[in-house]
Order: C-alpha cells, then sequence, then structure tokens
C-alpha cells in the first residue's frame, strides 16, 4: 500500500470531512446538517478508533474523497465486518475511478486481516448512481435489506 494517495484521517482533516458529510446529506437525502453536531462527529470518530477509522483520497495535496469504516461483530462469521459509511467524493472527481480506488484499498484491509469477514454498506434507495457505482466496484445489494429506526434531533 505504499505510493497510494489513501491516507488515514487525522484531526486536521475534520473540517474537510465535515464539509464533505454536510454536501452528501444535502445532495443525497435533502437534509442539512447541524454543522456542530456534524463536526463534533467526526471529530468522536478520530479520537475513538473503537467508533470507527476514516481515509481520506488525496490528489495535488487537496482532500478529494472520503470515507468511514466502522465495525459490526458477526457471531456468525466470528469476525469483523467494515461497514462503509459517509462515503463523499468531490463532483468534479467523480466517475474517474476514485471511490473504486478507495474501495480497492479498503478490501485489501480486510483480505489481510484474518479478523475481517467482509464490507458492507447502505445506500438509499433512491441514489440508483451511487448503487451503480457500487455494483461496479464488485458489492451486490441483493442479499439484506436494511431497517431503521432513528430518533429526531
Amino acid at each position: 500500500m505504499e505510493n497510494t494517495p489513501i491516507r488515514r484521517a487525522s484531526h486536521a482533516d475534520i473540517e474537510t470531512i465535515a464539509q464533505f458529510q454536510a454536501e452528501m446529506a444535502l445532495e443525497t437525502e435533502s437534509l442539512t446538517l447541524d454543522p456542530e453536531v456534524l463536526h463534533k462527529g467526526v471529530k468522536a470518530v478520530l479520537d475513538d478508533e473503537s467508533k470507527g477509522c476514516y481515509y481520506v483520497f488525496e490528489f495535488d495535496n487537496r482532500i478529494i474523497a472520503s470515507l468511514l469504516i466502522t465495525y459490526e461483530w458477526s457471531d456468525w462469521r466470528n469476525s469483523t465486518v467494515y461497514w462503509l459509511q459517509s462515503v463523499y467524493v468531490l463532483k468534479e472527481f467523480r466517475r474517474q475511478g476514485i471511490f473504486s480506488r478507495m474501495y480497492a484499498f479498503v478490501k485489501s484491509l480486510a483480505i489481510n486481516d484474518q479478523g475481517v469477514a467482509g464490507i458492507r454498506l447502505y445506500v438509499d434507495k433512491t441514489n440508483l448512481r451511487a448503487q451503480h457505482v457500487y455494483e461496479h466496484a464488485g458489492m451486490n445489494g441483493s442479499h439484506y435489506t436494511t431497517f431503521e429506526w432513528m430518533k429526531s434531533f
């Protein structure tokens, strides 16, 4: 994994990641997120590795994409499953294989870690563009349907 534009995020990246998430929520779900809550949420991950870890993709010393890996314990597999969340690529860099490169990077992390069984993600069912990207990367969405309940803030 030498010479890769992908690196683990640091506290210096909080503002960029938070901005990406605000843009993604507005673009994909027409949601306006509270900037203070979002900033604290990103910082919480960087402060506590048990919550997950962010990776960023850099081009010309600029972050152009990010994603978050969180962890699910699978008793069926006696292993961890990586969940990809908060995936965002700047609009002007989309359709250039950035997500595919990030996914390949995360997949290599999973392959090389005996304690990781696989990778999952969820996508808004109306976000057909993202679904196509994930299918093109080799993922499938045919196995589970996700249900949720979320508190309103």
